[in-house]
């Protein structure tokens, strides 16, 4: 059971990315709204899903590589100050600067803009202490890169499935039924619940 919630917060975190529209699902609408194909919103999914995968992947290895060479408290300390910095400058600023890609974008535009957006939200480093917890169970108390890279590939394949899973579920509900009318009338601050959610990754490094 310890390690089974890690995989389930991995998943959920997932699930939560996939529903924030600046993470892609509302640019793969806006593309296939703008081309009036169905096809192009599921093609977009691919680089969106891909850009993404890749942020979150260097993430964990410059995290585990980091990981290794610090001492344990050392590291969740410095984690945890980055991502209570991230969450500090998005309540000050909001995600004000913004990676600009026009609606004539092709695929390889679209995974680097999917890249970019997660990277500068700090997706990647929202999964540290899930990860952690997957790479330190069996209570060595050391991070060890040999044991830490298959359970962090793993943890993006899970983290990315249910990513792409959600994404691929709201932008095909919003294109094919909901349309973009409804978004202006029930819109949800995604901003400031990323900044909160920022924040609290934080803190449960602090107190991990």
């Amino acid at each position: 059971m310890t390690t089974f919630w890690p995989w389930l917060s991995l998943a959920g975190l997932g699930a939560f990315h996939g529903f924030n529209p600046a993470m892609g699902w509302l640019f793969a609408v806006a593309l296939g709204l703008h081309r009036q194909s169905r096809r192009i919103v599921w093609l977009s999914l691919v680089p969106i899903a891909i850009g993404h995968a890749i942020s979150i992947a260097t993430v964990l290895a410059v995290v585990v590589a980091f990981g290794a060479a610090m001492d344990l408290h050392s590291f969740r300390l410095a984690a945890a100050l980055l991502l209570l910095g991230l969450a500090a400058y998005g309540a000050l600023y909001g995600h004000s600067h913004r990676v600009r890609v026009g609606m004539r974008t092709g695929m390889a535009g679209l995974t680097l803009w999917s890249f970019l957006m997660a990277t500068s939200h700090g997706a990647g480093l929202m999964l540290v202490p899930a990860v952690l917890s997957l790479c330190l169970a069996d209570h060595s108390g050391d991070l060890a890169i040999a044991s830490s890279l298959p359970v962090s590939l793993a943890a993006v394949a899970v983290h990315s499935g249910a990513m792409l899973a959600v994404t691929a579920a709201v932008a095909l509900a919003v294109f094919e039924w909901l349309g973009l009318a409804p978004l202006r009338s029930a819109w949800i601050n995604f901003d400031r619940l990323w900044t909160l959610a920022l924040g609290a990754t934080g803190i449960v490094l602090l107190v991990q």
